[in-house]
């Protein structure tokens, strides 16, 4: 009788073990990361993000395939302060060790292929050196050059309004203007930097894919950074009559603060002379961005060949948004919405695809993926880790999503509010539901002095929990 009890036991214990195995370790049999990370890209612009005219079909198929975090959002306005805030899992510093060390100190081959850490773009890539890259992150790195702005083809200096083949003059590293340059040229793409990082990542792949030892490769393409440089035929999927400029009301800055600008603006700068230049502009950064995304699509063909999606987590990002007309704004480093909110898709063996509304942070990428591979979180870490999210869509990993400017100007992203508060002091006030494109500031309407007070305490809150101090 005695061991019959214990043989029922044992069989409970069993199911008991499977059962939890099932529930708890759906990430068990991740091995491996491939992280993809495209530069400049703002959220709005992919297909899965709601863009009808952009075509996208890889990105949205790996979308189909994970999670697509729909309000996700930078921790830095350019590229440098928010490459480093991801791979460190940090606000504003780099306190502890990077993604790469510490998935190397858990006996992981790691790659770096073009741009991760912060790289000039064009200057750094022209030269084929490293920019801002920490070596100690990587097992192996790669760059991928390219001619850049001096890519022979038709070359376009929008807001000049020039349009020549002469290789003479060109607007290229360090110099004025540089932002608004595009290259469309005959050619395969074959010559491009992100091409040649798709190239390099298949090669890793098929050397590493099937190895004893476990992988994060961390792929870096530059665009749609600028100069705005592909092959002719992605350009002719854009013609500029097609496309419709942001809506632009009346009086539009007047009620932003000075330090809530861009440096650029289609007041200050001649691109706002031309309407149908500022359309081929949107024209070209649409061009790179699929010609980007086919890139995408030829690392995931590998993946899929060398039998590797069901034990690789894929994560695709971008490092921060990007304006482009919108409240006569243009580039980058600045606190609304079209620079804060980044693409953000996870897609993980074991978890089943979907969207979610969670405030999520590029931050929180390392602690996520590192629970994916069942590997401790190192102390140093800020962001959190979103498994239970990749689990049940709807779970809240926390109230607002923090971003932190160069002029240590801060933004706080609620699900109905948005505050921004400016080292002078000045702020702003967004209802996110009834004015998504930010149109109406509300931090002097009376009506709303208790929120705007509410959202000043939870800023300066989530700032001392960083560890951050803001400047006045």
């Amino acid at each position: 009788m005695f061991m019959r009890i214990l043989r029922i036991l044992s069989s409970l214990t069993l199911v008991w073990l499977v059962s939890a195995s099932f529930t708890f370790g759906q990430s068990s049999k991740i091995k491996n990361v491939l992280l993809l990370i495209s530069d400049d890209l703002k959220a709005s612009t992919l297909g899965v993000y709601g863009d009808s005219m952009v075509k996208t079909p890889n990105i949205d198929a790996l979308a189909g395939q994970g999670m697509v975090f729909k309000r996700a959002y930078c921790q830095g306005t350019t590229c440098g302060p928010s490459r480093q805030s991801f791979m460190y899992s940090r606000y504003r510093d780099d306190k502890g060790k990077t993604l790469g060390e510490h998935f190397i100190d858990n006996g992981y081959y790691s790659a770096r292929v073009g741009k991760i850490f912060h790289m000039k773009v064009p200057g750094d890539i022209i030269a084929g050196t490293n920019g801002l890259d920490v070596e100690a992150c990587w097992t192996e790195r790669f760059n991928s050059p390219g001619l850049e702005a001096h890519t022979p083809g038709l070359y376009s200096l929008y807001n000049s309004d020039i349009v020549t083949t002469s290789l003479r003059d060109r607007v290229t590293t360090a110099m004025q203007s540089r932002w608004f340059v595009s290259v469309q040229y005959e050619g395969d793409g074959s010559d491009q930097p992100d091409y040649k990082t798709a190239s390099k990542t298949i090669e890793l792949l098929r050397q590493h894919g099937n190895s004893d030892k476990p992988f994060f490769i961390a792929s870096g393409f530059v665009r749609p950074h600028y100069p705005n440089v592909a092959p002719k035929q992605y350009f002719d999927m854009y013609p500029y009559e097609e496309i419709e400029l942001p809506e632009i009301i009346e009086n539009d800055l007047d009620d932003i603060p000075k330090d809530g600008h861009t440096s650029v603006t289609s007041l200050n700068d001649p691109i706002g002379k031309y309407p149908d230049n500022q359309k081929r502009f949107w024209g070209s950064y649409y061009a790179t961005i699929t010609y980007m995304d086919d890139q995408v699509g030829r690392i995931m063909a590998e993946l899929d060949r060398q039998g590797l999606r069901d034990s690789t987590a894929v994560v695709f990002i971008g490092d921060h948004g990007y304006h482009l007309g919108e409240h006569h704004f243009w580039q980058k480093n600045n606190l609304h919405e079209d620079v804060t909110r980044v693409p953000f898709i996870i897609s993980a063996p074991g978890f089943k695809p979907g969207s979610s509304d969670s405030l999520v942070e590029l931050a929180d990428i390392y602690p996520t993926v590192s629970e994916l591979v069942g590997i401790d979180v190192p102390n140093e870490v800020q962001g959190k880790s979103l498994v239970k999210v990749l689990k049940r869509p709807r779970t809240e990993v926390r109230e607002a999503a923090l971003t932190v400017g160069n002029n240590k100007e801060f933004g706080l992203r609620g699900d109905e509010w948005v505050y921004m508060l400016y080292k002078d002091g000045s702020d702003e006030l967004y209802n996110m539901k009834r004015d998504p494109q930010q149109f109406t500031n509300l931090v002097n309407d009376p009506r709303f002095a208790k929120i705007r007070a509410t959202w000043r305490k939870k800023l300066e809150e989530r700032i001392e929990e960083a560890g951050l101090v803001r400047k006045s």
